[in-house]
Formats: structure tokens, sequence, C-alpha cells
């Protein structure tokens, strides 16, 4: 035999109760079975809602209660075709509707509504839905819960007589029908005789009961959702389903809001050893979750998370506190005297202090009740009046393998910690498999998010992205990060996600992800947007692992850095401006990363792809010390010096650099030695020495006055250099030499020149736009080591802020 429930989403619409038939019908083929049935889906809250305005004296409760008629006579006229059945049905059933009618109405005239009669109107939500089930699934035979589930007041709440309950239930249940057909949620006092229930969602707790009593082969709970998620789905997409629970796991989970069943439902049936199959009564062929005592190949340490919202931490504080006996029985007497519960407590070891998680709701009275109990001493100033914060959420981790797996907490409060949350307060008891804590409401979404990525409960490891700038090198990591994205997921479980792209002029936004394929369509489409409007909606957003990329060479840009790492957002950068510019800003950015456990990383600021940076880090971190840095580290530059030649003047090379996108649209930056200077004060910094770039001598190959005046002043002058320019190179050529813009760096000391290097020096042989850096360490004295490659190019460096990005996705 097995016992079948129905929550009010399965008898909520013609569809369902049509899907209903279905599934009973065919267990019903194999053996017996007890259909437990809600009210229709929201016929529960209109029952109450439309008490309350009659009670008040509002007249427009006979709407509601005629809206209720409606739906319940339409859903009979749909469902049930034969014409005799239909003129008994709804007989019964506006039977019990005239009932309803008079009882309002009574609440209506005397503006009183009792406990007594507000438990007889929510019966008939159930009282109704059965009669329309039991008349639609034909065979069944139906039962009233009322005679066999009996409950009595204890502490002021109904409460099941089990005894009595139990023997009511096998005394009904003698000789089973082929389907019985019994309403969930309601019962009778057991000495009153009077109608109560057992609190929301006792329907499950009717099916539940009925299925312990009676030794029932397994206990269905038909619902809209495919069983118990990881996390709920409205919050993280990537929630899935969880195939098998324990019962400890699952109550846990019920407990701190998985509302897939109720929790008092797990009890009966786990001490009889009994399954509970959660299933979907939309989705019949999918497997559900199963509640055992015991789970096989459960190798997650974690199962699943939930959540509460409406959370309110009391503290309850004094030095009297101390080594007091009695002071936390008082607490909990005092709450449970007034019906309040507690669902977290957090006590510290030296007993100052205890602070409690209540519902929004109870917050207020659970103040009022703990400043009576404790009024003398608060007035003798041994304690403090209780300290109350709202607007707060309880998230509990779930999973019976915690307690084998050592560091979990370790684990949740670090990965919490390094997303920029701060734990309120948390509890963990000796079982080890329940872990809870309480955070700010507007860091829920984040948390419950970074948790489920963190513990492997996500597919994929996930990383949001957003994006500044879309020219040249914003464009080609984007377009790299669109190729790259099916072939990431499938072979590296991650998934890149660009949530934010912005231009110079305008943002787009999307925290599922945007579409890559039309964001410049997007962009232009989009609002105006500045760098303050930029830093503002991305923290707003608050969104879990989360990297802000700058493909900019925009000093605004750059100013966001120190509040986007200050608020756990790792930075990624191929603009030079903020790690060359002051070295108190740049120290500041370097240890608010560390601090806050992010990355800052911008190896894309020197020799676009090349490892340079990354290099000189891990010569430092292992010991070596940088003596001497020897670099050409202007693609640009060189490449004007490779193309110079006797037919192709100074000028025209400097033009080829820019149509070929080495040089920036205005070429007297690459040729002030300005970008080759930041370079080499980042290179300097990054080996352990103070410098800034007014410390770097110079000494430059393009005149002062050429720096002067408009960009198109300087191309119209450029040609006057040519000559000068020729005559050099070719005195150079017939030395054998060429022409190389050397940074250097010495014992800290630094300066760039334009150098003529023989055939035997290394930096002779450069060729292109090609970037070389010479480390001379207190390893690599004698032969010092040497980079070498691609060092510029919107592609290379574009490669190169993937690289760092990437770097980020595999800590």
């Amino acid at each position: 035999m097995k016992v079948l429930k129905f929550g009010g989403t399965s008898v909520g619409s013609v569809e369902s109760i049509h899907s209903l038939k279905r599934i009973v019908e065919k267990e019903a083929r194999h053996q017996p079975v007890i259909v437990v049935v809600s009210a229709l889906g929201g016929i529960t809250d209109k029952l109450i809602s439309t008490s309350q305005l009659a009670v008040e004296g509002d007249e427009n409760w006979k709407k509601e209660y005629e809206q209720m008629v409606e739906r319940h006579h339409k859903i009979i006229d749909t469902i049930i075709t034969n014409t005799k059945d239909r003129e008994l049905l709804f007989n019964k059933v506006d039977t019990l509707f005239t009932e309803l009618h008079s009882i309002y109405y009574g609440v209506y005239l005397i503006h009183d509504l009792s406990k007594k009669t507000l438990d007889t109107i929510v019966s008939y939500g159930e009282r109704l839905s059965s009669n329309i089930v039991s008349t639609f699934v034909r065979g069944s035979k139906l039962y009233d819960a009322r005679e066999f589930i009996k409950t009595e007041v204890l502490n002021g709440k109904n409460t099941l007589d089990s005894e009595l309950t139990t023997k009511l239930v096998i005394d009904s249940f003698k000789e089973l029908p082929r389907i019985a057909l019994v309403p969930g949620f309601i019962a009778t006092d057991k000495n009153s005789g009077d109608t109560t229930n057992l609190g929301r969602g006792g329907s499950d707790y009717t099916a539940s009961i009925i299925a312990a009593t009676l030794d029932a082969e397994t206990l269905e709970i038909w619902t809209d959702v495919d069983g118990f998620m990881t996390a709920d789905p409205k919050v993280i997409r990537s929630a899935y389903t969880i195939d098998e629970l324990s019962y400890l796991e699952a109550m846990e989970l019920c407990n701190f809001g998985a509302k897939v069943i109720y929790p008092p439902t797990i009890y009966p049936v786990c001490i009889k050893n009994i399954p509970i199959h959660v299933k979907n009564t939309f989705n019949p062929e999918n497997r559900g979750t199963v509640i055992k005592s015991k789970i096989e190949n459960n190798s997650k340490a974690i199962r699943g998370i939930s959540s509460i919202k409406g959370t309110t931490l009391i503290t309850v504080s004094g030095l009297s506190m101390v080594g007091v006996i009695g002071v936390n029985r008082r607490i909990f007497t005092a709450l449970a005297d007034k019906g309040i519960s507690v669902f977290l407590v957090a006590q510290a070891s030296s007993e100052n202090s205890t602070s409690i998680g209540v519902r929004d709701e109870d917050a207020a009275a659970a103040v009022k009740v703990l400043n009576k109990e404790f009024k003398a001493e608060i007035d003798d100033g041994a304690m403090v009046p209780m300290q109350a914060e709202s607007n707060l959420a309880t998230i509990a981790i779930v999973g019976e393998n915690m307690k084998h797996t050592p560091g979990i907490a370790g684990k949740l409060f670090g990965t919490l910690g390094r997303s920029g949350i701060s734990v309120l307060a948390f509890a963990q008891g000796a079982s080890e498999t329940n872990i809870s804590f309480v955070v700010d409401t507007k860091y829920l979404r984040k948390s419950l998010n970074v948790i489920h990525d963190s513990f492997f409960l996500s597919e994929y490891n996930v990383l949001n992205l957003f994006i500044c700038g879309v020219g040249t090198v914003g464009g080609k990591l984007i377009e790299q990060i669109r190729t790259q994205y099916e072939e990431l997921k499938e072979h590296s479980k991650l998934k890149l996600n660009v949530v934010g792209i912005a231009s110079s002029k305008n943002a787009i936004f999307d925290r599922e992800g945007l579409d890559l394929n039309n964001y410049r369509e997007l962009l232009k489409a989009s609002v105006p947007s500045t760098p303050e409007k930029l830093r503002e909606h991305i923290l707003d957003m608050n969104i879990f692992n989360s990297v802000f990329v700058d493909c900019t060479a925009s000093k605004d840009i750059a100013t966001l850095y120190q509040s986007f790492l200050s608020h756990n957002i790792s930075v990624v950068t191929a603009n030079k401006i903020a790690a060359s510019s002051k070295y108190e800003n740049y120290r500041l950015l370097k240890d608010t990363a560390l601090e806050r456990g992010v990355k800052f990383l911008y190896e894309t600021n020197v020799g676009a792809g090349l490892p340079i940076i990354g290099t000189i880090n891990d010569l430092r971190n292992s010991g070596d010390r940088i003596l001497k840095i020897e670099a050409v580290l202007s693609g640009t530059l060189n490449f004007i010096f490779n193309e110079l030649s006797a037919t192709v003047p100074f000028s025209e090379t400097v033009k080829r650099a820019r149509q070929q996108g080495y040089a920036e649209p205005d070429p007297r930056i690459d040729l002030s030695g300005i970008d080759v200077i930041r370079k080499l004060v980042i290179l300097t910094r990054e080996a352990g020495y103070q410098v800034e770039q007014t410390d770097v001598k110079k000494s430059l190959f393009v005149p002062d006055e050429y720096f002067e005046g408009s960009v198109e002043d300087f191309w119209q002058r450029l040609p006057q250099l040519d000559a000068d320019f020729e005559k050099k190179r070719s005195k150079l050529e017939a030395e054998h030499k060429r022409w190389r813009f050397v940074a250097t760096m010495e014992g800290g000391e630094t300066r760039v020149a334009l150098q003529a290097v023989d055939r035997n020096h290394p930096f002779y042989r450069l060729e292109g736009s090609n970037n070389i850096v010479m480390l001379t360490t207190e390893r690599y004295k004698e032969y010092p080591m040497q980079i070498q490659g691609y060092g510029a190019g919107a592609s290379v460096t574009a490669a190169g802020v993937f690289a760092n990005i990437m770097s980020i996705a595999n800590v």
C-alpha cells in the first residue's frame, strides 16, 4: 500500500487534476492507495483573507466568497462530464458553500473571529477539494479525516494526540478500498469535537501519520517541483534536484526555508523507516527526491542550502550574565510562554551575551518580553536593554557528510569573507549536519550563489565579468570570451558570465549574462553612463565572484579600482595608469586586494601578453632579488626603428605604426616615452623598489616642441625630422648598429634612452613590434634571464587580459 499526497497546486487547475487522476489510477492498478489532498491552490489563503474582511465589516467579503464559489464551479463544469455525477457533486459543494456563507455572515454581523471559528472556516478548503477529486477519480472512497485525526490543546496550540489517532486510523482503514480519498490538514479536538487542523502544510502531516500507522510501502508527496533543490532556483539558476536525502538532511532543509514538505511530516515515517518520495505532478516521469535513512554513494559534504528571510537578531548582554546559572533558561522560558519560536542561538564563551534569531513578526514582542524578564538587571545597570537588528537573513548549509570533512566551517567563512560578506552570528550543532549563520538581507543572493558555487553544488564554477572598454583590446577580449565560452564550459566546467559591458558613453548590464553576439547594438540603444554611474551600478548589483576588467586608457576609470577592491571585486586591467600612479596609491591598491582576499592583476601593463610581471613576482616570492632590468618595452617604438630605412623615412614609420594598430591614436604618447616610463616604473615597483615617474631620467629623440599643439600640428611638422634621422640612421648602418629605445633599472635607479646596439647585443635582432626584458638577479647574475615576444597588438594584449581572468577562475 502507498500513500499519495497532492498539494494545492496539484489540485489547483484542470490540467493538474487530470494529471492527479492519471497518477493515482496508474498506482492503483498494482496496489491499494490512500490519496490525501489539500485545498485548491490559494484557497486556504483566500478563506483566511475573506474572514478578515468579514470581521472588519468590509462587504467585499461577499465578492471574495463568490470568487471561491465560481472557481470551484468552473472546475466541476470542466472535469465532470457525467451529468448525474456533476449534479450530485454540485449539491454537495453548494451545501458546503451555504454553510460557509452562514459562518462568514455571522462573523460580519458580530465583528468577532475566534480561533475556533477560523479553524472551521479554513477546513472548507479540503472538504470541498476532496469531494471534487473523489467524484472525478472513479471508484474512490471518500473518508472524513476529522473522524480519525484527533488533536488536543497543549500550550495554547492544537497538538496531535498520537495514541488516539493511531487507534482510529487503524480502525478506519481495516478494509482498504482500491483508492481511499482523504482530505488533509483538518482534524477534530478529542474533547470538544470542534473542527481543528494540523497547521499550514498539515496535509503532508496527515499523509505521514496515515502512512506510518498503516506501515505503507512509501509516502509520495506530489507537488509542483521536481523535488528538493540544492538551493532556491529563483535565486540560483544552476540549482538542481537532489536525488537522495537522509531524513535528517531533509528535516534540516525544511526547518530552514525549503518549503517542499511540512517539517513534522518527516518524523512519523522516519521512525518506521518508510521512504518519502517527492515528485512533480506536472512532470511525473522525473525521478524526484527520495528521503530515506541511509544514502549510498554520498560523496558531497554539503547536500543543500536553504534560507529564511525576515530574521531579527536579538542580543541579550551584560556583565552580570558571566558565570550566572539560569540566564538562558529565563530567556527561553519567557519567550516560550509567549509562543515565540527561536530558530538560532549563538553565545560567546565568555557568557556575557547571547544572540537569538527570531522572525521579524515576533521581534517586537520578543524584545518586550525579554526587557520585562530582565527589568531588575537592566535597571541596576548589570544588563543593557535588548538590542534588536532586523532586515537580516538566516542561511543554513546542510549535509550529514560535513561531520566527516575537516575544514568545512573554515572554507565557508573564508569564502564569504573573500566575497565581502560579514557573518553577524552563526551556530553549529555537535552533529555537524547544519551550519547556520546570519547575514544582512542585501547579501542573501550573493551568499547563496557564492556558497553554491564554492562547494561544488553547481555544475559549473562561475566568474562574473564587468568589461569596460570596447575598443581594439576590449573588442578582441569579448570576442575571445565568446568563442571560448562553450569550450570552457565543457572542459573546464567554467562559465565566464559577462554581466556588464561599458563603452566611453554607455553601459549595459544583465546579472544572468549578456548576449555577446549583439552587445554593440545593445550598447547603442542603452542609456548614457559615466564612470560614477558605472561604479554605482556594479556595486548595487552586489554580484558574487565578480571581476572588473579595464580595457581602457582612462584615468577616470582607473580611479574606480580602489572602490571595487574594497567591495571584494577583483580588478584585471590593461590600463597602466593605476599601477604607475603615485606610489602610495599603487601600494594602497595592492594592500587592499591582499586584505580583501581578491586580485589586482595587470600583467598586460608591460609586454602585452608576455609573462613579465608574473615572472618577477615568482622570482621574488622564491627568495631571489632583482638587481637590474634592461628592456625594450615599446612595441610601437621597436616597430618604428625596425621599419626605418633609406626608403622609409621616420615620419612614414610612425604612420605605419598607427595604421597597423601598434601606436596610440595620438602617437606622441609613444614618442614622448610616457608609455615606456610607466612600464619601467611598474616593473621597478614589482622588483621591490619604490619609484615615481618623476624619478625616471629620460633622454628622448623627438624635440619637446613637437609635443606642443594639436595632433594635426604634430603630423604636419613630423616630416621635418626625416632628414636628420636618415643621416644618423645611415651612420649607424655603416657601424652595423641599430636603434633601440631602452628602459633600464639598476639598484632602484631608472632611466629611458635611445641607444645604439651592435650585433652582439641581445636587443639587436629584436624584430617587428617585439619586446624583450633581461632580468639580472642574484641567481641569474652571470647569464640574465630573457623574456621575449610580441609586445604590442590588440589580440595578444586581450589574450594576456584573458589569461589574468583565467588565473582568478582557477584560484
